[in-house]
């Protein structure tokens, strides 16, 4: 079975529905559905296999992505992507590991179904427009229009982030140090001073903000305020997580959360703190993203 296509890809499979979806347990769902439906093929009639995979892949999220907007109205709070424990190897692509970076992550939201899928086909994984053409049942010239539309929308929205890998180490360092020990002005003083705070506890945590907090003074009072109130240990640890440079948060030695970051020039810019306790079923088992 070794040699079984879907097998041979199902990583790359894994990652552009994740992509598209930023979310491991719909991924998931997406590649189970691409599946039944790969064994339904006759083979022997596929010239290219990686790129029929691909657009059944697509063509499975995108149906997911429509489905699930209903679903977004009636969330808890905000809605922060599902995070996924990596390798520190994965910065070595630089600019894939942006692509899979929460922050990236959180932008493709604001994107259209189309759009969303147009984008990371294009930009991240280097999709030919007729092919994508082909998985979103448009003209190849919409496509390309689409596509200028979506990487302005998104360029306009990312977080600025211009630091490299090891000043990232350094930055979430500090920030580990000033939360462990409590430290009201170290953590001040590894914040930007606009810096943006999001959580999402997905009505299930109580204590997770359910509106951003901006503000370095406001966001590093309302964190270490909080933790002082859990009347248990709390422990933040260095984790790689959707590529870069993050947190793993323990309560008691437990799993409570993942924190993530945007940088630039050397202080943290936003804060993503992911503690719905269905986001965190990856965050114990190291996640195989490619492209």
């Amino acid at each position: 079975m070794s040699g079984e296509p879907f097998l041979v890809h199902r990583n790359l499979l894994f990652t552009v529905a994740y992509e598209m979806l930023g979310s491991a347990a719909d991924a998931e769902d997406v590649l189970q559905d691409s599946w039944l439906r790969w064994r339904n093929v006759n083979h022997a009639d596929v010239r290219d296999q990686r790129a029929y995979l691909v657009r059944i892949v697509t063509r499975q999220a995108l149906n997911h992505l429509r489905a699930r907007s209903r679903l977004r109205e009636t969330y808890v709070g905000e809605w922060l992507p599902e995070p996924l424990l990596t390798g520190p190897d994965v910065a070595d692509d630089v600019e894939f590991a942006e692509s899979v970076s929460i922050a990236m992550l959180t932008v493709l939201e604001t994107l259209g179904p189309t759009e969303r899928a147009v984008f990371v086909l294009r930009e991240v994984f280097d999709v030919p427009y007729d092919e994508i053409a082909e998985a979103v049942d448009k003209t190849s010239a919409a496509v390309r229009q689409i596509a200028h539309r979506a990487k302005e929308h998104v360029a306009a929205r990312r977080p600025r982030v211009d630091v490299r890998r090891d000043e990232q180490e350094e930055v979430v360092a500090r920030f580990v140090t000033a939360v462990n020990s409590g430290d009201i002005q170290g953590l001040m003083d590894v914040l930007a001073p606009d810096v943006v705070s999001v959580a999402d506890g997905g009505g299930f945590v109580r204590g997770a903000a359910r509106r951003p907090i901006v503000g370095a003074e406001k966001i590093a009072r309302y964190l270490l305020g909080g933790l002082a109130k859990l009347g248990v240990p709390f422990e933040a640890r260095p984790a790689w997580v959707n590529g870069a440079p993050a947190i793993r948060g323990e309560i008691d030695g437990a799993l409570a959360g993942a924190i993530c970051f945007a940088i630039d020039g050397g202080r943290i810019t936003r804060i993503y703190s992911i503690a719905n306790p269905h986001k965190l079923q990856r965050l114990d088992e190291l996640a195989e993203l490619v492209r």
